[in-house]
C-alpha cells in the first residue's frame, strides 16, 4: 500500500508514480536518511514491486535531486538540508511575490470568491483552534493564489518549493502561538486582493514568508 505524506492511500496513478510519492515521503520525513543506500532489490521487496517501476521511481528522485546514482556504486539518499530550506525560502518569496502581484492584476470573480471562502475558513479554523484545518487551508490558500496568476510554470515551481518546505523534518510544527499571527498576515495579503493593489500584496506576501522562515527557526 502506498500513501502520501497525510497518510492517506494513493490511487489512481501509474505504479511507478505512487512509489516515487512514497519514497519521496519517506525521504523528507527523514525515514530514508541522508547517505542511506537504496538498491533495487530492497525497494522491490519492501513494496513488492516489480524492478521497472523501482527504475523508474529512482529516476524521478534523481531528477528531483533526492537520491543520487553513483556509477558501480548503486542509488544513494541526499535528502534535503536545513541550507537547502534557507535557499528554497529565499527562492519561494521572491516567486510567490511575482505570483501575488499577477494574482491580483488576473484572478476572475470565480477566482476571487474561492479565495475569499479560503479566507473565510482560516478565520473559523483559527478561532477553533484546529491546528491541522488551518494549516491545510493555509496551503490551499496559497495555491489559489498560484492558480489566479495564470501561468503554468511559476504555479508549479511554486507548488513544489511550497510541499518540500511542509513535509520536511527541518519545518516548524505550529503552535497554538503562532495561529492568530498566521491569520493576520493572511489578512494583509487577502486586503491587497480587496485593493487590487498588486504592490501591497508583495509586500504583505514577502512579510509573511520572512516570518515563516522564522517560524521555522531558519534564522
Amino acid at each position: 500500500m502506498f500513501k502520501d505524506t497525510a497518510g492517506i492511500k494513493v490511487t489512481g496513478l501509474p505504479l511507478s508514480s505512487n512509489l516515487f510519492i512514497q519514497l519521496r515521503s519517506d525521504i523528507l520525513q527523514g525515514k530514508l536518511k541522508s547517505g542511506e543506500k537504496l538498491t533495487e532489490q530492497r525497494i522491490c521487496d519492501e513494496y513488492a514491486v516489480s524492478r521497472t517501476p523501482v527504475r523508474e521511481a529512482f529516476r524521478q528522485l534523481e531528477l528531483d535531486g533526492l537520491i543520487e546514482t553513483i556509477p558501480n556504486r548503486g542509488a544513494f539518499v541526499l535528502g534535503v538540508t536545513t541550507e537547502d530550506i534557507q535557499d528554497m525560502y529565499v527562492l519561494r518569496k521572491a516567486y510567490e511575490a511575482i505570483a501575488v502581484k499577477w494574482a491580483i492584476e488576473r484572478i476572475t470573480k470565480e477566482e476571487f470568491e474561492e479565495l475569499q471562502e479560503a479566507y473565510e475558513f482560516m478565520e473559523f479554523y483559527t478561532m477553533k483552534k484546529d491546528m491541522d484545518k488551518m494549516l491545510n487551508i493555509n496551503m490551499h490558500f496559497h495555491e489559489l493564489i498560484y492558480n489566479a496568476a495564470h501561468n503554468r510554470m511559476l504555479k508549479h515551481v511554486l507548488s513544489s518549493y511550497q510541499f518540500y518546505t511542509k513535509q520536511t523534518k527541518v519545518n516548524l510544527a505550529y503552535v497554538d502561538q503562532y495561529l492568530d499571527e498566521v491569520l493576520n498576515e493572511h489578512k494583509k495579503i487577502f486586503d491587497a486582493f480587496i485593493a487590487k493593489d498588486p504592490d501591497a500584496g508583495a509586500e504583505a506576501i514577502t512579510i509573511h514568508l520572512e516570518n515563516a522562515k522564522k517560524r521555522a527557526k531558519l534564522g
